[in-house]
């Protein structure tokens, strides 16, 4: 448990430090979340740290019941009314902030960071690389309904890090270093150049979620 907490707070230590030497410019670019800038996904990384319970529950209901409008609506929002400081300091003002996903556990809140952290990186042309202890511990922790909820198909390819003795499934080989083999776990579509082996086009079309 204290390995996984101090990997939780090192990425977000990692991430609040990157955001720190954006460019205004860079915070208004997209990101690999469709239709999220860099304001709006830093938004919606930080938004469990703001968020009560109670206002959880009901924007949940206004949103009648659909976590990714609910989810949508409350980042762009947020993205609205801070800056990038001021959403920048949240982040790292909550490394510690014990915040898991449902279901997910502390894993959860790591894949949750580090998956929405390359979604900035990865869009911006940052080369950052998630250091290789934290892919780990998201990797080992995949599981069946997490391809199902971001709707990947995978049938027929094996993705082959090769950065990470890490395989997983079988077929085509798709390969690619650890964390963009996780991006494409998540649904991503990495930009040209992240990927290769004869699977590769089916996920490099550009920058979409």
């Amino acid at each position: 448990m204290t390995d996984i907490r101090a990997a939780v707070a090192g990425e977000r230590a990692d991430l609040a430090s990157l955001l720190s030497g954006l460019s205004a410019e860079d915070w208004d670019k997209p990101t690999l979340c469709k239709g999220w800038r860099v304001r709006e996904t830093v938004a919606h990384i930080t938004m469990p740290f703001r968020l009560s319970m109670p206002r959880f529950v009901l924007g949940l209901l206004q949103a009648r019941g659909n976590l990714d409008r609910f989810a949508d609506r409350y980042a762009r929002r947020t993205a609205a009314e801070l800056s990038a400081a001021e959403l920048t300091e949240c982040l790292r003002q909550n490394l510690n902030h014990p915040w898991k996903p449902p279901g997910g556990g502390y894993q959860g809140a790591l894949s949750h960071d580090v998956i929405h952290g390359l979604d900035i990186t990865v869009a911006l042309g940052i080369d950052r690389v998630v250091p290789p202890d934290r892919m780990r511990l998201i990797l080992d922790d995949v599981k069946p309904r997490q391809l199902k909820y971001f709707g990947v198909d995978l049938s027929g390819v094996q993705l082959r890090a090769t950065d990470l003795d890490w395989t997983h499934g079988t077929g085509t080989p798709l390969t690619g270093s650890a964390q963009d083999l996780l991006l494409v776990l998540c649904g991503r579509t990495l930009p040209a150049g992240h990927l290769s082996g004869p699977a590769a086009a089916r996920f490099t079309v550009g920058v979409t979620r």
